[in-house]
């Protein structure tokens, strides 16, 4: 359950997305030149909330320069019910993995994380890891009131398409979705946080049930994070 008390969040330190991409741009990370390389294995890349593949296409440009097969969503707007984006997902999953020929890594942002969490337990065969950038793993509405803001909208517009679908966006959803978030993940899951997320409450993060690894940025900026960048590169070509 979410907790109690409000949280406001940084939204003033969200602003630092640009430097953070000139950061990276600038670095010899995105030049390929400190990280090692891999092999070709496939990684499926899940956009967060009220964002799209778009949103990560500088990670998936820079996955497959430094020799990984990056793969996108197919997620245009990710507003969707949860139940209903994971379905779609489980079937790019599957088309991925057959095209691959192996298990595929999902790296999620933000609520990306959720459906790659979700996944993992649902289709464990197919997922060699999951890596969450930002996700709130450990709560899924732990957010600023500006993002619960957002979500309200989202369920609005949802109750519309769905009337049926009440619950919808909260953490009463009967879906199976709610089950497989919660459900054990043979697949290991790397939760990468930051304690200046202002989007997502940091501490909601670092489940007691992942490898927790710590950055410095913001959250709408984890997807062009340099050090994120650093960690994916290491956790890519383990085993």
């Amino acid at each position: 359950m979410p907790p109690p008390v409000r949280w406001w969040g940084h939204p003033l330190g969200e602003a630092r997305l640009h430097l953070e991409l000139a950061r990276l741009l600038l670095s010899s990370t995105w030049r390929g030149e400190d990280v090692p390389h891999g092999t070709g294995a496939p990684v499926l890349l899940v956009p967060g909330f009220l964002a799209g593949d778009l949103s990560l296409t500088v990670l998936h440009d820079w996955l497959r320069r430094i020799g990984h097969r990056s793969y996108r969503s197919g997620i245009f707007w990710n507003v969707d019910c949860s139940e209903a984006a994971v379905r779609r997902l489980d079937r790019r999953l599957a088309e991925v993995a057959d095209r691959a020929g192996e298990p595929v890594t999902l790296v999620g942002h933000s609520r990306g994380g959720l459906f790659a969490r979700a996944l993992a337990a649902r289709s464990p065969g197919l997922v060699r890891r999951v890596v969450a950038l930002g996700s709130p793993l450990a709560s899924q509405l732990d957010a600023s009131v500006l993002t619960l803001a957002a979500v309200g909208g989202a369920r609005v517009a949802q109750n519309l398409v769905r009337p049926h679908r009440r619950h919808c966006l909260t953490v009463r959803c009967p879906c199976p979705f709610s089950g497989d978030l919660v459900a054990p993940s043979p697949p290991p899951v790397v939760a990468i946080w930051s304690p200046e997320d202002g989007i997502v409450r940091p501490s909601s993060c670092r489940p007691d049930d992942a490898e927790c690894r710590e950055v410095r940025g913001s959250h709408v900026g984890l997807g062009v994070n340099v050090e994120v960048y650093r960690h994916l590169a290491e956790i890519l070509v383990s085993r």
